[in-house]
Parts: structure tokens; C-alpha cells; sequence
């Protein structure tokens, strides 16, 4: 038997999700510069997935020029997100897939809650992952199903992940990621903010932004009404 030619692996990756709700092609280009502006190499060769979910009814769209759009300003779109008969055949004719809702995000998980009764008191509780180590430049550590606790410092190029919350009890200068499967329960605490990116269940927040919340502080994110919130604690 000779040996293998390859592995197929799970992996996780930091995508964007670009959700249209209307479209012409001088406002898109414009609102998109814009949007790159606030962080040109973050968003450099990013992957995203196009989502029509939320797309105007009666609202003309080409897609083909959606596509070249954001390809020229550096994005690579990777897949469509649509459940709308008008535009599966131009879809189609793009060659890109069209993800479930199931695929592209799993269904938000209702976050651990005490159960109360007359007598005691139960806590259903989750097994947190714990690292004990630095998360360095260019390393990723994912915690499916639970939480998790850097008991040290996220560098600058790191990437931390979570299904649930993120305890950072150092500085976190990367990238962190809770409510990974769409829980929006989630929240990020650290004791120094410096994160280039924050995001929970798919809302983000980038470096300039976050430089004006609760800057190199002990802060939390967390999400109300589907609006991202950081402040220092």
C-alpha cells in the first residue's frame, strides 16, 4: 500500500459575511473603500461569503459585478449564503457554492442557565478549555462547545476562538473570536485591551474603533440587541 497522498482536516477561519440589502455599483464600491479604509491589511485577502438573506424585494442586483468588486478591492469571495428563487441560477453561473444556513453558521446554542427548584439548586455547567501558555503571532487556538481561558497574554497575529465566553487574564492584542457558532450570549473579558479585531456571533469590531472604548483597561464585550458593546470594567 503506498502512502497518502493527503489528510482532510477540520479547520476553523476567520470569514466575513457580507450581507447585502440593496445594491448600485457606485455606492457598493464607495461604502466598501470606506469600510477597508479602517483597516487595509486586516481586511487584505480575507475570505468572505456573500449573504442575499436580507436583499430588498424588487431590487435589482448583478452579481458578476459584485463579485469583480470585491475581488478588486481585495477580498475573496468564497461561497453564497440565499434562499431566494430569483437569484439561485445567477448564483449558479458564478461557480461559487451555495451554503445552507447550517453550513455556513451552526445553530446558536442556548447558553448554560441555572435550573431552580424547591429544594436545591443546579447549575448545568460546561468544561471550559484552559491554556496555560502565551498565544503567539500567527497561532490559533479554538475551543468548540465551551469556553475559554488564556491564563497568559494574546499576541499581536494570534487568533483565540470560542463557541462560548473568552477570559483572557493577560493583554489581548489579536484577534478574539466568541460565540464562534452563533451564540450571542457570548462575551470576551481581558485585563488590557489592544485586540485588532473583537467579534461575537458574526459582530465585529475593529482596532480604531476599539481604541476609543476601553483602550490598554481591563474591559468585557458583549453583545445587546445585536449591537457590539466594550467597556472597561
Amino acid at each position: 500500500m503506498s502512502d497518502s497522498c493527503f489528510q482532510l482536516k477540520g479547520s476553523v477561519v476567520t470569514t466575513f459575511i457580507l450581507e447585502l440589502y440593496q445594491y448600485s455599483l457606485g455606492d457598493f464600491t464607495q461604502q466598501l473603500n470606506d469600510k477597508i479604509k479602517e483597516a487595509p491589511s486586516f481586511f487584505n485577502q480575507s475570505p468572505i461569503i456573500i449573504s442575499l438573506e436580507h436583499f430588498k424585494q424588487g431590487a435589482a442586483l448583478n452579481l458578476p459585478e459584485v463579485l469583480d468588486t470585491c475581488r478588486q478591492n481585495g477580498f475573496q469571495p468564497m461561497a453564497f449564503k440565499c434562499a431566494d428563487d430569483r437569484f439561485l441560477n445567477d448564483i449558479k453561473q458564478t461557480g461559487l457554492p451555495l451554503l445552507s444556513n447550517n453550513a455556513s453558521r451552526p445553530t446558536a446554542k442556548a447558553p448554560s442557565t441555572p435550573v431552580y427548584t424547591n429544594a436545591t439548586e443546579t447549575v448545568i455547567t460546561r468544561k471550559s478549555k484552559v491554556i496555560s501558555l502565551p498565544i503567539r503571532s500567527g497561532q490559533q487556538v479554538y475551543a468548540k462547545d465551551t469556553d475559554l481561558i488564556i491564563l497568559s497574554h494574546v499576541s499581536e497575529g494570534a487568533e483565540v476562538l470560542a463557541d462560548g465566553h473568552i477570559h483572557v487574564y493577560g493583554a489581548l492584542r489579536g484577534r478574539a473570536i466568541a460565540g464562534a457558532n452563533g451564540d450571542d450570549a457570548a462575551r470576551i473579558f481581558c485585563n488590557k485591551m489592544e485586540a485588532e479585531l473583537i467579534s461575537i456571533a458574526g459582530n465585529f469590531m475593529l482596532n480604531e474603533t476599539i481604541r476609543n472604548r476601553a483602550w490598554q483597561q481591563p474591559a468585557q464585550a458583549y453583545l445587546d440587541e445585536q449591537i457590539l458593546h466594550v467597556e472597561a470594567v
